[in-house]
């Protein structure tokens, strides 16, 4: 069983709560018994989070070898140039690491979001741009570090897609189904190869 959930703000990407904090958890939405998340999204991270029960599914998705994409909705400190875009899209550096090149544009305003709650710091005298980046790893924390290594730090972000499921095709804020077989395939491609 695979199943696609849209991970709201403020949640964790696991089951049992951490001592201290008042974070949700996993467990509040009624899953099946037995399923996993495969790979995080962090709890100020919002969006597409996979949960299964099957071992293969999670080596599909996780090891680098399979290229896997991974699409991110990013709404980001400041006007990105050029230059700072094309450094994302060849890799940058972050703690001794060069990622991998990646897919990135920028996006007039996403239509439709939810609002996130809390709202993202507003300030008068800074715009925001939101930036579509598409991934084909999956470093902790990635995004944010990538986008704050060219200078403009991550303000919200969400993952939108994985291979070619697409998030706000499928789920709305909080809502979780289980993968009937075409988005499956959706799910599991990857350029150039889809098995």
């Amino acid at each position: 069983m695979i199943i696609a959930f849209y991970k709201p703000y403020g949640v964790l990407s696991q089951f049992t709560p951490e001592p201290g904090t008042e974070w949700r958890v996993l467990k509040e939405f009624n899953f099946p018994p037995d399923v996993y998340p495969i790979g995080r999204l962090d709890v100020t991270s919002e969006g597409l989070l996979i949960l299964t029960d099957e071992k293969p599914i999670v080596r599909r998705l996780l090891d680098p070898a399979f290229a896997h994409p991974r699409t991110y909705w990013v709404q980001v400190e400041g006007i990105p140039s050029e230059q700072a875009i094309q450094q994302l899209r060849q890799g940058v550096v972050i703690r001794g690491y060069r990622t991998r090149p990646a897919r990135v544009r920028r996006l007039s305003e996403p239509l439709d979001l939810p609002p996130r709650n809390p709202p993202i710091r507003f300030r008068k005298n800074v715009p925001t741009t939101w930036l579509e980046v598409t991934l084909f790893e999956g470093k902790n924390r990635q995004v944010r570090r990538m986008t704050a290594a060219v200078g403009h730090p991550t303000l919200r972000l969400l993952r939108v897609g994985i291979g070619k499921l697409h998030l706000f095709t499928i789920l709305r804020e909080g809502e979780w189904k289980v993968l009937n077989h075409k988005e499956r395939r959706l799910l599991l491609y990857r350029a150039g190869r889809n098995k």
